[in-house]
C-alpha cells in the first residue's frame, strides 16, 4: 500500500515524498485512516514504529477541513509529550508534514526562556506540542486559550503517569471543549493507562502493532553478566574491539551518567552525558553531537532519553537494568526503528538479578546470556540491595522536570511556526 491509499492531500503526499517515504509503516496504515474517520483511537505502539507521524498527518489533514480566517488562530490541536526532547521532535515532524499548509504551530516545554513562547502565542498558532508542566505555566499566567482545542493528542501516555504528570493532565482537560477528538498512544498498557483511556476516551478504536508489553522484534537481546567493578572496563572493551561508532547507555542516576561519561573519555573513547540537571542548552547540544557522529556515546538517564530519535541505531547498552521493569522496553525501543535491526546489551551484576526476572516476566521471553572471557562474575560475591532513585511517581510537585523556568535562555530549537 502507498501513501496515496490513505485518504491525504496533495500538500502532504508531497512533503511525505520530499522525505524519501513511500510506503506506511502498519502503524500508520491502521492509524491514519482511523483517525481520518474522526474516532477517538487509544493506540499501542513503541517508539520506532512511525507513530509520530501516524498522528501528525491525519491531523493535518483533519485542520484543513475547517480551515481557519485570516487573522489569529485559535488554538485547534493540542499535543502533549512527557518531555523537552520529545516535544522538539514532534514538532519537527508537525514543521515537516505541513510545510505546504498553513498551519502555524509553536513548541512548549520549560528550561527555555518563556516570552518567546507567550509572544508566538500572542501571535496565534493552529498546533501546540508541550509539556504538561510549562504548558500549566502558560495557563496560569493566561497567556494561552485551549477553549477552541478540536484535537487533543496523549503521546507516549505511559510515560507521563510514570513521570507523576497524572494531575496536570486532569487539570488541562478539565480546560478543554468536551466536543472534541482524542488520541492517546502509549508503549505499554497499564491498568493506569486502561484508568486514563477509560475517562478520556469515546468508544475508541484500538490499535496494535506489537504484542503488548513486549520489545521489538528487530532488536537482539543480549546479557552479558558481570561484576559491578567490571561493567566500565567491559563497556568500553565492547566499543573498542566492535569498533561502535553509536552508542546509547542507559544509566539509572544522573551522577552515574555524569561518571560513566568521564570514565569513557578516559579510556579514549568520546563521550557525553544528558540528564535532566543538565540545561536544555546542554542536552539538545549532546545530542546534535552524537546524531552527527562526533561522540560515540551518549550515556543517558530514562527520562532524558524520551524523544532521541536516531534512524538506524545500532546499539543499546544496559549499563544498569532499570528498576521498573517496563522502562527496559523503552530503553531497548531506541534501536530496531524503521525497520532497522539493532542490539541491545544488558550488563548485569548480581545486585540486578532479580530485576532481569522481572524484566524477562514482562517481556514473556528469556533473554540469552554471554560470559566474556576475562569478565566472569565472581560466584562469591553475595547480592546487596539497591538503592533506588528518587521515583518519579513520587516526586513533590515542585520538582517534576519542565514544571519551572530555569536560567537557560537557550532557544526554541526551530521557528514556531509551520509554512
Amino acid at each position: 500500500m502507498s501513501f496515496t491509499k490513505l485518504g491525504l492531500s496533495k500538500p502532504l503526499l508531497q512533503a511525505i515524498q520530499e522525505q524519501g517515504y513511500t510506503e506506511p509503516t502498519p502503524i500508520q496504515k491502521q492509524a491514519i485512516p482511523i483517525i481520518l474517520s474522526k474516532k477517538d483511537v487509544l493506540a499501542g505502539a513503541q517508539t520506532g514504529t512511525g507513530k509520530t507521524a501516524g498522528f501528525t498527518l491525519p491531523l493535518l489533514e483533519l485542520l484543513g477541513e475547517h480551515a481557519q480566517s485570516k487573522g489569529k488562530h485559535p488554538v485547534r490541536a493540542l499535543i502533549l509529550t512527557p518531555t523537552r526532547e520529545l516535544a522538539t521532535q514532534v514538532h519537527e515532524s508537525v514543521l515537516t508534514y505541513g510545510k505546504h499548509l498553513p498551519y502555524k504551530s509553536t513548541v512548549v516545554f520549560g528550561g527555555v526562556g518563556i516570552n518567546p513562547q507567550i509572544g508566538n502565542f500572542r501571535r496565534g498558532v493552529d498546533i501546540v506540542v508541550a509539556t504538561p508542566g510549562r504548558l500549566l505555566d502558560h495557563i496560569g499566567r493566561k497567556t494561552v486559550n485551549l477553549s477552541k482545542v478540536e484535537f487533543l493528542i496523549l503521546d507516549e501516555a505511559d510515560r507521563m503517569l510514570d513521570m507523576g504528570f497524572i494531575n496536570d493532565i486532569k487539570k488541562i482537560l478539565a480546560l478543554l471543549p468536551k466536543n472534541r477528538q482524542n488520541l492517546l498512544f502509549s508503549a505499554t498498557f497499564s491498568d493506569d493507562i486502561k484508568k486514563l483511556a477509560d475517562s478520556l476516551l469515546n468508544k475508541p478504536a484500538l490499535i496494535e502493532v506489537a504484542r503488548r508489553n513486549t520489545a521489538s522484534e528487530l532488536v537482539e537481546q543480549l546479557v552479558h553478566p558481570v561484576d559491578k567493578d567490571k561493567k566500565r572496563a567491559l563497556l568500553s572493551k565492547l566499543i573498542k574491539k566492535g569498533d561502535w561508532k553509536q552508542v546509547l547507555v542507559f544509566t539509572r542516576t544522573k551522577h552515574g551518567a555524569n561518571k560513566l561519561s568521564e570514565q569513557l573519555a578516559k579510556d579514549g573513547i568520546t563521550s557525553a552525558a544528558i540528564h535532566g540537571n543538565k540545561s536544555q542548552g546542554a542536552r539538545t547540544k549532546a545530542l546534535a553531537n552524537f546524531k552527527a557522529g562526533s561522540i560515540r556515546v551518549l550515556v543517558a538517564t530514562d527520562i532524558a532519553a524520551r524523544g532521541i530519535d536516531i534512524d538506524q541505531l545500532p546499539h543499546v547498552i544496559n549499563f544498569e537494568l532499570p528498576n521498573v521493569s517496563e522502562d527496559y522496553v523503552h530503553r531497548i525501543g531506541r534501536t530496531g526503528r524503521a525497520g532497522s535491526e539493532g542490539v541491545a546489551i544488558s550488563l548485569v551484576c548480581v545486585d540486578e538479578l532479580q530485576y532481569l526476572k522481572d524484566i524477562e516476566k514482562l517481556i514473556k521471553r528469556k533473554i540469552p546470556q554471554e560470559r566474556i572471557e576475562g569478565f566472569e562474575p565472581d560466584p562469591t560475591i553475595k547480592p546487596e540491595p539497591i538503592k533506588k532513585k528518587s521515583n518519579s511517581r513520587n516526586r513533590p510537585r515542585n520538582k517534576k522536570p519542565d514544571a519551572r523556568p530555569t536560567t537557560s535562555r537557550s532557544s526554541v530549537s526551530r521557528s514556531s511556526r509551520s509554512r
